[in-house]
């Protein structure tokens, strides 16, 4: 504890960017080493580095945040709102890399919330606040693909989107939900774990919303098809 709590103070004041770094990443190393419990009791030092100056900083708070959160998923809720923000980060690669994280974030967690429904018939609750994040990110990521802005962060939106669309489309076939989750998590989604339907996690609104999404995608590429070919 005491280890990471000085390599997390070195990761936030040291002058040195090289040592920030290498600070955050040994910092990384060591709270994956412990129990998730006492690991996050790290957490509001590790999130202050979302302040940090330096763009590389943030991208690899970012990288962090999404290892840690992969593993530790019950004690990570303090860490999601921070990858929410850097979505928005001025450093379009800062701002990649939470899209990317996001994705895999996402992908675990609806695995996670599926596996529980489809073996206990339950959700945890901690789960549930964490799938409220989830959808958040999915609402932020869908402005960001149809507003204007760099290319690079609007394609990274938009294959996200697909991946969405693809783990919610009930004729996607096996080899379609590999690519689509691509977190190299340890099963594949399949939409049928949660049949039944839950408050939060409704196959029915899952995938009516997914269709959704799919109408307003093809109408807004149709729309700019249609702007290029009249110029």
């Amino acid at each position: 504890m005491d280890q990471a709590r000085s390599l997390l103070t070195a990761a936030n004041s040291h002058g040195d960017l090289t040592v920030k770094l290498s600070s955050l990443k040994q910092a990384k190393d060591v709270l994956l080493s412990l129990e998730p419990s006492l690991a996050a009791e790290l957490f509001p030092s590790l999130v202050e580095l979302q302040y940090s100056p330096e763009g590389i900083v943030r991208q690899k708070l970012v990288e962090v945040i999404e290892e840690i959160g992969l593993k530790a998923m019950e004690n990570c809720s303090i860490l999601i709102p921070v990858l929410l923000a850097l979505l928005r980060d001025n450093d379009s690669i800062v701002a990649r890399e939470s899209i990317v994280s996001g994705t895999h974030l996402y992908c675990g967690v609806l695995e996670e919330m599926a596996l529980q429904r489809h073996r206990r018939g339950k959700v945890e609750r901690w789960l549930e606040g964490l799938w409220i994040w989830m959808i958040k990110f999915k609402e932020a990521v869908f402005a960001i693909a149809l507003e204007p802005g760099p290319v690079g962060i609007k394609l990274l939106a938009l294959k996200f989107l697909e991946t969405y669309i693809l783990l919610f489309t009930t004729e996607t076939n096996d080899s379609d939900r590999l690519v689509a989750e691509g977190s190299g998590s340890r099963q594949l989604f399949n939409i049928s774990w949660v049949a039944g339907g839950h408050p939060v996690l409704d196959p029915v609104s899952l995938m009516s919303d997914a269709n959704k999404t799919l109408v307003i995608l093809l109408e807004f590429f149709y729309g700019h098809l249609v702007v290029f070919l009249v110029h």
